[in-house]
């Protein structure tokens, strides 16, 4: 009996004998093995999803549109601080705002930056350039208009709005303010007008129809509204 309990000794190395009496068993330490290795993963896979969206950051046009010092009254005097109003867009058919308070300006826009990001809405765009037909907006006492236009009109906005389409990437529209000069407003305004927008393709998708079916109908030929659906981009 001696003789066998001296090779069983000799036979199992240091090392792996502190790892089982740490364990105390042979399947919990394989678990807590598992684990670990486990963890190294997932953290691995939140590292590269942390530097796509740090990526992503960098695509995104970022407008400060209004700052503005606002104040809390308490107890034994009044705290300031700053509201940041931000648009962020890629510059190819998505926008958003957001806003935040807090109480340094760069911590404040920071915040409205990410706000934006969340709220990002899609909008067609007639060539990529410019909107595909006429709308309005209304948010409170602003009141908003916005028209399609020709190549090479430009940006015709002023303001909030003007940060708005230069995220979003139009290149011609036409627009004019009326009731207010509160940016919150005119933004707000300025995207209930944004999101009212259709494309001939979903048009035609709602309607189950060609959209050479629905170009068709101005007294366009077949051959101009096929070419004029296959010219359409989103």
């Amino acid at each position: 009996m001696a003789d066998e309990n001296t090779e069983i000794q000799t036979d199992v190395p240091a090392a792996e004998g502190q790892e089982v009496r740490e364990g105390r068993g042979r399947g919990r330490g394989r678990g807590e093995r598992g684990e670990r290795g486990g963890r190294g993963r997932r953290d691995d896979r939140r590292g590269g999803r942390g530097n796509n969206e740090e990526e992503q950051g960098e695509e995104l046009i970022e407008k400060l549109v209004h700052i503005n010092r606002v104040s809390k009254t308490v107890k034994g005097g009044k705290r300031f601080g700053f509201a940041a109003l931000v648009v962020v867009g890629d510059g190819k058919g998505r926008v958003g705002f957001g806003h935040a308070k807090a109480r340094e300006v760069p911590e404040a826009i920071t915040k409205a930056t990410a706000s934006a990001k969340k709220k990002m809405v899609r909008v067609p765009l007639k060539e990529g350039r410019t909107l595909h037909h006429d709308g309005r907006g209304h948010f409170g006492a602003g009141k908003v208009n916005v028209r399609t236009a020709p190549a090479g009109t430009g940006i015709i906005a002023g303001g909030p709005m003007r940060a708005v389409f230069e995220s979003l990437g139009v290149a011609d529209v036409v627009t004019k303010s009326v009731g207010t000069s509160n940016p919150y407003n005119m933004i707000r305004a300025t995207f209930d007008a944004l999101t009212n927008q259709t494309s001939p393709k979903s048009v035609a998708q709602r309607r189950g129809k060609k959209v050479a079916d629905l170009l068709g109908r101005g007294g366009a030929s077949e051959a101009e509204a096929e070419a004029a659906a296959e010219a359409i981009a989103e």
